[in-house]
């Protein structure tokens, strides 16, 4: 759950000081050079639009990978050893926000610009459900 809060912060409470301050500095610096705060602060109060413009979507496409791969790299060193497959949902969320992310500057829905802060949430939705299922698909090849 703490790399949900910030992306190392697992890392760090479990002894691996190396990746934890990597991943936070990481973090630090695609948070800093993309402006993401000042995003995320201009889409909650509603302003999607200018949310798109202070930030920069180059350094932020980077956000997606980095942080799916620290929660999945905090949930792989506590996990059972006799799952298989767990980083799937991972992976597909990782590209599904990417894409909503690329793809944020022209969609709206209903009407109304969700913007570059939430649409790439929304779509985590289908990344993560698409990850359980092929998941679920392969483990059948898996139990065979």
């Amino acid at each position: 759950m703490w790399s949900i809060a910030l992306p190392g912060f697992a890392q760090l409470l479990t002894g691996n000081l190396i990746k934890g301050i990597l991943f936070v500095v990481l973090e630090f610096l695609v948070n800093v050079y993309s402006n993401f705060n000042k995003g995320i602060m201009l889409s909650f109060l509603g302003e999607t639009e200018r949310a798109l413009q202070v930030m920069d979507v180059q350094w932020l496409m980077f956000y997606p990978c980095l942080y799916t791969f620290a929660m999945w790299d905090a949930y792989r060193s506590v996990m059972p050893d006799e799952e298989k497959l767990t980083f799937l949902p991972f992976v597909f969320s990782a590209y599904f926000v990417t894409v909503g992310l690329m793809i944020s500057p022209k969609v709206k829905i209903m009407g109304v610009f969700p913007g570059p802060v939430f649409l790439p949430m929304l779509f985590v939705i289908p990344g993560v459900i698409s990850g359980f299922l092929i998941r679920k698909v392969l483990m059948k090849f898996y139990a065979d």
